[in-house]
């Protein structure tokens, strides 16, 4: 079972292509070494509407592909924003403030990390990792930022964050996005690059925006999960009552079992 991690009490998988679901034997085998749940993800892409996917972009159109509004923006933002990759020592460096300010602006509450919570994740992640950065022209200073997982012929934006204040001044994301995707699917030939899974806390718009903006699609997947027994009594008890329970972390796991009963 090397293709799951355990990531906050769940059992996730580390790639969303995932032909085939776990047997109840191999769930029960993850959960033995920990968690609470396994989120069973398979049949990527399948072609029928269902209530969990991933956001991704397998094709790259250029600037044609984008309405005219959408590549005003891109213009602005590379005009006053030098986009390239980086270092993790300069992300490291420069990263924290534009994620501390990105999380504090969540609509949903969010847990708002510390400098040293972020060096830690950084310090913590292995060579498939890819940095990106926007900079002001002007100042040099940084005002978004990709943290991109790289393999398996495919690229996961799995931290995608820019300073409120320069979203629209300088369209921090459109130039950040347009150069990522071009690189990935149009230079380095990858098979599509992704934001990941469905939202199940819906704390940003992110995953919307990237559909709308740029062109991103659905890939529908099928969902299932499976609990440690106490757990899953828990999960039952609480369900009918999800719409009242302003919890966010139990929220999420309530959210999720929605989706896996396709009832969102």
């Amino acid at each position: 079972m090397n293709n799951y991690k355990l990531y906050k009490g769940a059992w996730v998988s580390k790639d969303p292509i995932n032909e085939q679901h776990l047997t109840d034997t191999e769930c029960a085998n993850l959960l033995n070494e920990g968690g609470y749940l396994v989120r069973n993800v398979f049949d990527f892409d399948c072609g029928e509407e269902t209530s969990f996917w991933y956001v991704i972009k397998d094709k790259f159109g250029g600037m044609e592909e984008l309405t005219s509004r959408t590549r005003n923006k891109v213009r602005k933002s590379l005009r006053l924003c030098e986009v390239r990759r980086v270092t993790k020592a300069e992300l490291s460096e420069q990263g924290y403030e534009v994620h501390r300010s990105a999380a504090a602006a969540y609509k949903v509450k969010a847990h708002v990390p510390t400098r040293k919570e972020f060096e830690d994740r950084l310090a913590n992640q292995d060579e498939c990792y890819e940095y990106w950065g926007s900079f002001r022209k002007d100042n040099g200073q940084m005002i978004a930022f990709s943290m991109n997982d790289v393999e398996n012929d495919y690229a996961e934006y799995q931290t995608f964050k820019a300073i409120p204040d320069f979203r629209t001044s300088h369209y921090a994301f459109y130039g950040l996005l347009y150069e990522m995707n071009r690189y990935y699917l149009e230079d380095k030939g990858l098979k599509f690059v992704n934001d990941g899974a469905r939202s199940i806390t819906n704390h940003s718009n992110v995953q919307p925006f990237l559909i709308d903006t740029f062109n991103f699609r659905k890939a529908y997947c099928r969902l299932n999960i499976k609990y440690k027994w106490w757990f899953g009594i828990i999960v039952s008890i609480l369900y009918p009552f999800r719409r009242f329970i302003k919890i966010v972390k139990v929220q999420a796991i309530l959210n999720m079992e929605a989706m896996a009963r396709n009832e969102i």
